[in-house]
């Protein structure tokens, strides 16, 4: 494949060879950890490193011999879609003692090792910290007793110390998102979408406890994208006489036509009082005080198991590269340090500060100081919270503003799952809001066409885990039919619009600002929430719909790659969709561990499908049985997929055969993962929030009217690196390329050079973007949204 004009992967002080790499994965499992490994391996080999596998956590460093074995490029082949961690892990009480790390650091000196990666808990991490301060005291010990030579404490003098935190509670402060939460996540949005059909059909209570003993983040975030009626977190234990309130809103939901209520409770949660609240409490409660008919289940280790997701594989991924990377480069005098992302940033903070502040979490919750103990957990937490608590509590008539607008709001563009969870965020936010809002049918077909209704609280009960667009969409652009939209504007007194959609919901923006010299109605306050499987809408590294797609390829192709096993050798050629954007087929790449991704934006030759073909030969000639090429639908108009595929079938005779798959419209479908549910939902939010003060602002009282002319008044809100960010749409013209209909620029280019490096390709990569030192305490950019971390 052609090479990305990058500067070297390393300076000449990050070569690895000569270094020793360890991995171990310590504490409780979490999907994830198995391609955290891969990737410390393989990084650490293409650097030079030699690398090596603690098995069961630091029980095997204790006990040395066979638990202590070097890794192989092969070794961890078939890997990154394996659930829990293949190398094992064990909670150690011999390591807590001194004579337990002492008998570690002498498995470790005779082997070499000075570079621990250390894949756990604030338990372990902290358990390493304690190792990496004490290694020096031990290693002269271990000189005193004669177990090793004098020049080896010279010799092995530090040991460094990387952190990846893997939890699937999400429980460790100073990073977004730890391996193993979306995953688990995956596993209970799976089981409460399964619940609400038997629940809607015997108008059933379902109480159902998740995983989190300390931590109520999947409690949180599981009941914002399912929209459960009541949810209870240990950070936030409910006000006294919650029981009442719980009751009324359980029987209000019943009133309003609603055939189900979901409660979903922490193992952890407590009350005021610190107080336990039990699944059995809350049942016979409502059976008490409702006569519903109400079920428990609890999900158990459910959450714990099953496969990764996508986004847990690209995380796992760039976080083991980076570990690599934070290894090479650490002195004596570096302190241990966690490598995690921020937005789509790399970042590298101390361990000791991330533990501290985790710590400072739980002492909050024992001192009842609850609000500062959702500060503690981090702007994203203390999001969802307001974000859930606005969209699932309903104030009276009485307590609601009264702002007299009318907002209208439609999807644009192709289907994408997430969306009708951002159509409800930005109704249910309209009305708390104090606005009337308005559904438009189809697009803007629909808008010229008066397929306009108020759409009210209860019509979007439901309907963050629809997949599709239940408003209807259409690619249909507003330039033709300018003057029957502004008739229908005028006629339902549309005061501001907010689009959800994709490339086609830009341009409708571009063309709806040019309208406004000629039509008033236009003048009002328009936003833009980009919604679309392909990614490649300007103005945000992500949409709507691409995370539901990603897990849909990745999902398709452990399938493809399964269907292959115990056969003879073969490569399989994947086409994915995305335009002319590669989004998908890189960072879907990635995730099902590819060895090429033919896009458009890195332009390819008949050369390099040769040493494509040339590289994967051989590997096949080593114990690798499987390969895996995607390409993007629009990558080259002669090097078709039916090209690629009887090229590598004839080039490949001998070695390996082919097969060809095509995904096609299965990546739009199905429902939407709980990222794009809580992507939408807090997006959208963010949007009509805007809006409404937009409104204010704009609002001229003299006149009786809203009147916005300028360029800020119609925005596109996307994520860029670590913040969600208003872009004025006329400012984004420079940074399009509207003849291929994608941004100028793209972030992900850059993890293609990961991936060719997982894939065994001798390539260069870019070392600028990645993490820095930093520290925990420093202030996160206002509008950050954690949450939204690729």
């Amino acid at each position: 494949m052609a090479q990305p004009d990058t500067k070297k992967i390393f300076f000449e002080n990050l070569s690895g060879a000569g270094k020793a790499i360890a991995v171990l994965t310590s504490g409780g499992d979490a999907q994830g950890m198995n391609a955290a490994v891969r990737a410390v391996v393989r990084m650490g080999l293409y650097v030079g490193a030699k690398v090596y596998f603690i098995h069961e956590g630091y029980q095997g460093m204790v006990d040395g011999g066979e638990n202590i074995r070097e890794a192989t490029w092969e070794s961890v082949s078939s890997m990154l879609q394996v659930g829990g961690t293949v190398i094992g892990s064990a909670r150690c009480k011999e390591f807590r003692s001194h004579e337990g790390r002492l008998k570690a650091a002498h498995n470790l000196v005779q082997r070499g090792i000075t570079n621990l990666c250390v894949i756990g808990g604030d338990g372990s991490l902290t358990g390493a910290n304690l190792f990496r301060e004490e290694w020096s005291g031990l290693l002269n010990e271990l000189v005193e007793q004669g177990v090793i030579e004098a020049e080896s404490v010279q010799k092995y003098s530090a040991l460094h110390i990387v952190g990846m935190v893997g939890s699937i509670d999400n429980d460790f402060c100073g990073t977004d998102m730890t391996i193993g939460t979306d995953s688990a996540l995956h596993r209970i949005i799976e089981v409460v979408d399964a619940i609400m059909t038997t629940a809607q059909s015997h108008q059933r209570t379902f109480v159902l406890e998740v995983m989190g003993r300390h931590c109520g983040y999947l409690a949180l975030v599981s009941a914002l994208a399912c929209g459960a009626d009541w949810v209870l977190i240990p950070e936030m234990p409910p006000e006294d006489g919650w029981e009442d309130k719980m009751c009324q809103k359980l029987s209000a939901n019943r009133a309003g036509m609603k055939r189900l209520n979901i409660i979903i409770i922490a193992e952890g949660a407590i009350d005021r009082n610190n107080r336990v609240i039990s699944t059995d409490y809350v049942k016979d409660l409502v059976v008490k005080c409702l006569g519903f008919d109400t079920r428990v289940t609890i999900l158990g280790h459910v959450q714990r198991g099953g496969t990764p997701s996508a986004f847990d594989r690209i995380l796992a991924s760039r976080m083991g590269v980076e570990a690599v990377l934070a290894l090479l480069e650490t002195t004596a005098n570096t302190p241990a340090c966690v490598v995690s992302l921020s937005g789509n940033q790399s970042v590298r903070l101390p361990l000791m500060e991330c533990v501290q502040m985790t710590q400072e979490v739980q002492k909050a919750m024992d001192q009842k100081r609850f609000e500062e103990a959702v500060k503690l957990r981090g702007r994203s937490f203390e999001n969802n919270l307001k974000t859930y608590k606005l969209l699932a509590h309903r104030k009276p008539e009485s307590e609601l503003p009264v702002s007299n607008f009318n907002v209208a709001v439609l999807n644009v563009g192709a289907p994408a799952a997430g969306m009708n969870a951002a159509v409800r965020s930005a109704v249910r936010v309209g009305i708390s809001e104090g606005h009337k809002m308005f559904a438009v049918s189809d697009g803007f077909e629909g808008f010229y066409k008066g397929q306009i209704k108020e759409i009210k609280w209860a019509d979007v009960g439901g309907w963050t885990g629809q997949g599709g667009s239940l408003l209807g969409t259409k690619r249909t652009l507003p330039a033709k039919h300018v003057d029957k939209i502004a008739e229908q504007m005028r006629k339902h007194n549309i005061n501001a619009l907010l689009v959800i959609g994709g490339f086609e919901a830009f341009l409708s923006l571009l063309e709806l600002l040019m309208a406004r010299g000629k039509y008033d109605e236009f003048c009002v306050p328009m936003a833009m929430v980009p919604a679309t499987v392909s990614n490649n809408v300007p103005g945000s590294d992500l949409s709507i719909g691409a995370d539901t797609a990603l897990n849909a390829i990745t999902t398709t192709c452990d399938r493809i790659k399964q269907s292959a096993s115990g056969t003879k050798r073969r490569v399989f050629i994947i086409e994915t969709m995305g335009g002319y954007c590669g989004y998908l087929a890189t960072v879907g790449g990635l995730a099902a561990g590819a060895d090429a991704a033919y896009i458009y934006e890195e332009s390819f030759d008949i050369r390099d499908l040769q040493a494509n073909v040339e590289h994967l030969t051989e590997k096949m000639k080593t114990s690798i049985q499987r390969g895996l090429v995607l390409r993007n639908e629009n990558s080259n108009e002669n090097y078709t997929t039916d090209f690629i595929y009887q090229l590598y079938t004839e080039e490949g005779k001998g070695v390996f055969d082919c097969r060809k798959n095509v995904l096609g419209h299965m990546q739009q479908g199905g429902a939407p993962s709980p990222f794009d549910r809580n992507f939408g939902t807090k997006i959208s939010a963010k949007a009509m929030q805007w809006v409404s003060k937009k409104l204010v602002e704009t609002f001229r009282h003299d006149e009786g009217r809203v009147f916005a002319n300028t360029e800020d008044s119609c925005c596109l809100l996307g994520m860029r690196r670590r913040a969600l960010i208003f872009q004025p749409v006329v400012q984004l013209k420079d940074e399009t390329d509207f003849v291929h209909r994608i941004p100028k620029e793209q972030w992900w280019l850059k993890l293609r050079p990961l991936m060719k490096i997982l894939a065994k390709y001798k390539t260069s990569y870019d070392v600028s973007d990645s993490g820095q030192l930093e520290h925990v305490v420093h202030n996160r950019p206002k509008e950050s949204d954690a949450s939204v971390a690729m």
